[in-house]
């Protein structure tokens, strides 16, 4: 199983992530949402992407992104788009004029929510399933995507924990996305991020 950390936003964390001996294959940065805590402005985010990724892939993470926040990000060094909240021409037009790889992020609340993604088959490079809130840390009932069958990659997001038995999301996603799960009030926390990818680590060992 893979693993993604979101909302990163200091040179401190994401130097100990992509140093780490066990790091997430997704790293991912808050590029247009202001509403967020974890929003990172476009030259502090210019600055953290000089940071050697090394093993890892960095996703800039959009809400209904505007033509002006696609050309302001264009010649960062991103290798996905994650976005929320734009229909699958809009995709379409997106992954062929900046040739990126797409994380099509789907908000779930309902079994019709899951289904949306049907409507992305041929856009979508990894499908995310998120909660309703975005960075705000809620869930949502996982069970709704156990039956989802697609040979695209699927991503699982939405108040995951590192007490959480993490071995038990495998049976049905094939990443998962952590960011409240390992902050200490709003903050990213190191000991957290370890035990995080520590775990991810022995489950991978164990398969």
């Amino acid at each position: 199983m893979r693993s993604k950390i979101c909302g990163i936003k200091d040179e401190l964390t994401l130097k100990y992530i992509t140093s780490h001996p066990y790091p997430p294959e997704f790293i991912g940065f808050i590029s247009n949402y202001k509403k967020s805590n974890r929003y990172v402005e476009i030259n502090k985010l210019k600055k953290l992407l000089r940071i050697d990724k090394k093993k890892s892939k960095y996703v800039c993470v959009l809400v209904k992104p505007t033509s002006e926040d696609l050309e302001m990000i264009k010649k960062l060094p991103f290798d996905y788009y994650q976005i929320y909240d734009l229909n699958e021409n809009e995709i379409k037009k997106i992954k062929e004029k900046y040739k990126i790889k797409i994380i099509m992020a789907i908000t779930v609340k309902n079994k019709e929510d899951v289904l949306k993604y049907l409507n992305y088959r041929d856009t979508a490079d990894i499908f995310l399933f998120d909660s309703k809130g975005y960075e705000k840390s809620m869930s949502f009932d996982h069970n709704l995507i156990k039956n989802i069958r697609t040979d695209i990659d699927i991503m699982l997001a939405g108040n995951i924990q590192i007490d959480d038995e993490l071995d038990n999301y495998k049976k049905i996603t094939d990443i998962i996305d952590i960011s409240g799960g390992v902050e200490t009030s709003g903050l990213k926390d190191i000991s957290k991020i370890k035990i995080f990818l520590n775990k991810i680590k022995l489950i991978n060992n164990e398969t």
